[in-house]
């Protein structure tokens, strides 16, 4: 994804009811001025007041030049499909339309019907910062190394060593998915952009107390046939937002 919903300076004009939906076919590589078409684009419509715009990589595409671009090919890659999309009132999509035909000169773009059914805007209050306490000390970094397609018991290995470090108590763990690898095997582990590849490499990154790693490293080297564990020491630094006094005191109240 490159962008997410833009508000404009002036506001939304967008109301429940009929719409206009405008879906504009680009490259990532197309430039307008000193910049690439599509941030130019978002620019503008966010100038004039858009309610909102999405900007979406594809992961390959062709168009009227009939050549495939894929991120397979490091040629083709910076050519790939960018798709630029907005909601607006017909009569703003009108004012608009003029000026996106002059930018968009290799592309295409595409006006569609639409309805508005429902306009949701969340008003939420900036929350207060707080100040935060520092807190450092000794720790250890645990990385298990596996495939996607390694399994425990009938689920996906790294579910399953996911659960058990919680049960043990561990303070975290976050799971990583590769898109190449290998491993001591020398078998080429890839994820090819046509499809999703069942074997990706995976990695697991735990850190906690020493006496918990090495305890969960026994525990989940009898679970792997094929992979890797391996431990480091590591210094942490932790930040906690500490609550005002008023809130600290309230939370005193209840506990009596």
């Amino acid at each position: 994804m490159l962008g997410t919903a833009i508000i404009g300076k002036e506001g939304s004009m967008l109301k429940k009811g009929p719409a206009k939906k405008v879906t504009i076919y680009l490259n990532e590589d197309t430039r307008y001025h000193l910049e690439s078409l599509y941030e130019a684009i978002l620019r503008f419509l966010m100038h004039k007041g858009v309610a909102g715009a999405t900007a979406s990589r594809a992961m390959a595409g062709f168009g009227a030049h009939h050549l495939l671009h894929t991120p397979n090919i490091e040629v083709l890659s910076e050519h790939l499909p960018v798709r630029v999309e907005f909601v607006e009132s017909p009569d703003k999509v009108e004012e608009l339309l003029p000026t996106l035909y002059d930018m968009v000169s290799d592309g295409l773009i595409e006006v569609q019907d639409t309805t508005v059914f429902k306009i949701a805007k969340k008003e939420s209050k900036p929350e207060p910062r707080h100040p935060h306490e520092k807190k450092r000390g000794q720790a250890k970094l645990m990385r298990i190394y596996m495939g996607e397609a390694d399994r425990w018991k009938g689920e996906p290995l790294h579910d399953a060593i996911v659960k058990t470090l919680r049960m043990m108590d561990i303070a975290g763990a976050t799971v990583y998915r590769g898109i190449l690898g290998y491993g001591a095997k020398g078998h080429t582990r890839k994820e090819h952009f046509m499809h999703r590849s069942r074997d990706c490499p995976v990695m697991v990154a735990v850190v906690d107390t020493p006496e918990k790693i090495l305890a969960a490293a026994d525990a989940i080297a009898e679970m792997i046939e094929d992979g890797l564990i391996a431990t480091s020491d590591v210094d942490i630094v932790r930040l906690i937002h500490s609550h005002p006094l008023t809130e600290a005191s309230d939370a005193g109240t209840h506990a009596r």
